[in-house]
């Protein structure tokens, strides 16, 4: 490999065309000039110029040599710039949430993509464990979780609430949900319900469901599709607990009621990427519009 200080120096004489301009425009003595052409020479086994006296002439090897060192030149050039070149919207972003958050939020993503289509956005579904994964091995590089993680490992944001709905067959509807109707019902059950059903139970100000064993409670239908867990209780198969947002994304809404439970139930969300390292500015973008559409 040419040394590229030699590159440059040979560069900047062809530039000025004269030794001693060119020494003082390098800070550089004249001798040190000579002796930096001379070893670019012997490198390249030719003679780059010819020297007639206080001047010199260029050689057909050496225009070859200064128009690889201009390539060089540009080329570092765009590489500095392009490192100093940090766009808000532009550039691939790669996040992780669960699978609800995911319905949420990608069909926003997908609107902020048609206004910057110089902006892409990566989008996984995938439970807690993974998010913080795949974070750690660089999968990704901004997730969502509901759980604070270490410290030690990750910088942590709180992002808001999901809020969690006890969802049942429209049958339900005004009527006073007890534990033996829910153990009639049967529960439709996901990757999630056994946490969400825990979390519900115990947080829902209901005495009488939150002394209810999610052990007991029979299976009416199981399915680990998010986007098709709702549609055995839409048809009248057992009740589930899902994020709002889950509901919110269903089509057959109608066909569906919610518990109204006297104490609203969230769990509490956290932005979280790797500790010590520093986003690209899209990522400030993109984590505005994941906190004016989650509830504060």
């Amino acid at each position: 490999m040419l040394n590229p200080t030699w590159l440059n120096t040979f560069k900047t004489l062809i530039d000025v065309g004269h030794f001693t301009q060119t020494a003082e425009k390098l800070y550089m003595t004249q001798p040190g000039v000579s002796q930096q052409i001379k070893k670019l020479e012997q490198a390249c086994g030719h003679a780059l110029i010819k020297r007639f006296n206080k001047t010199f002439e260029i050689t057909e090897q050496g225009r070859q040599v200064y128009q690889y060192a201009l390539e060089i030149a540009q080329h570092e050039a765009k590489l500095i710039e392009s490192l100093s070149f940090d766009d808000p919207y532009s550039g691939q972003c790669r996040l992780s949430c669960s699978g609800s958050l995911a319905l949420l939020y990608y069909p926003k993503f997908l609107k902020l993509q048609q206004q910057h289509p110089a902006l892409s956005i990566h989008l996984e579904a995938a439970p807690n464990h993974k998010v913080l994964k795949d974070i750690t091995e660089a999968a990704i590089d901004l997730g969502i979780v509901t759980h604070k993680p270490n410290t030690c490992e990750f910088n942590i944001e709180p992002l808001g609430c999901e809020y969690l709905c006890l969802i049942l067959p429209k049958r339900f509807e005004g009527k006073h949900i007890t534990a033996q109707a829910l153990m009639e019902c049967g529960v439709v059950k996901h990757p999630d319900s056994a946490h969400y059903l825990s979390l519900y139970f115990d947080q829902c100000g209901d005495q009488e469901l939150a002394e209810i064993n999610i052990d007991k409670l029979p299976t009416a239908s199981y399915v680990n599709q998010l986007s098709q867990i709702l549609l055995p209780v839409s048809q009248g198969i057992g009740f589930t607990v899902l994020p709002k947002s889950a509901f919110d994304s269903f089509i057959d809404k109608a066909s569906l009621t919610l518990h109204q439970p006297n104490t609203a139930v969230a769990e509490q969300l956290y932005l979280v990427h790797k500790r010590n390292r520093q986003l690209p500015v899209r990522y400030k973008t993109l984590a505005q519009l994941l906190k004016e559409n989650v509830d504060q």
